[in-house]
């Protein structure tokens, strides 16, 4: 007997928040081989960052086309709370992303002094997008999901 997998839309924003988790773990594995020079680690870990930060990307672009923007109503001391963390998620994703991909492209050209001196901005901000977005589900979805209006 088997069971049919029904996935809707509204299962995205679960599915994104464990890809933001299997990001911050390559991102930082990827960071701890690097600093202890085991380059040959390094690699496939950022590539594994780097695939699920994409599929990431393309899940909430998916989801927010159909379900549009999620307000929270939050008031008082979760909202100061949620609003700081949402606002410096949101502006530094947008960095992320060219960041990200700056710090990529030296690679292929075998310019480790560029990668490296790129890499020093773009883990810490990449891993912090990746750790708010997590604990941005968490507080929306799960911790103090909004009262139906």
């Amino acid at each position: 007997m088997s069971r049919e997998l029904d996935m809707t839309v509204n299962d995205l924003p679960a599915i994104n928040a464990s890809l933001n988790f299997i990001s911050t773990v390559f991102i930082s594995a990827g960071w701890f081989y690097i600093r202890r020079n085991a380059w040959q680690r390094h690699v496939p870990c950022m590539i594994a960052a780097i695939v699920s930060s994409t599929l990431f990307l393309v899940g909430y672009l998916v989801y927010h086309a159909h379900a549009g923007e999620k307000s929270s109503g939050y008031t008082g001391l979760i909202a100061a709370i949620y609003f700081p963390i949402l606002a410096s998620h949101v502006l530094l994703a947008f960095v992320t992303l060219p960041l990200v991909v700056l710090t990529v492209l030296p690679v292929f050209q075998r310019r480790w002094d560029k990668h490296r001196r790129l890499g020093r901005w773009t883990m810490p901000i990449w891993l912090y997008v990746s750790v708010t977005g997590v604990f941005v589900y968490l507080m929306l979805y799960k911790w103090f999901p909004p009262r139906p209006h």
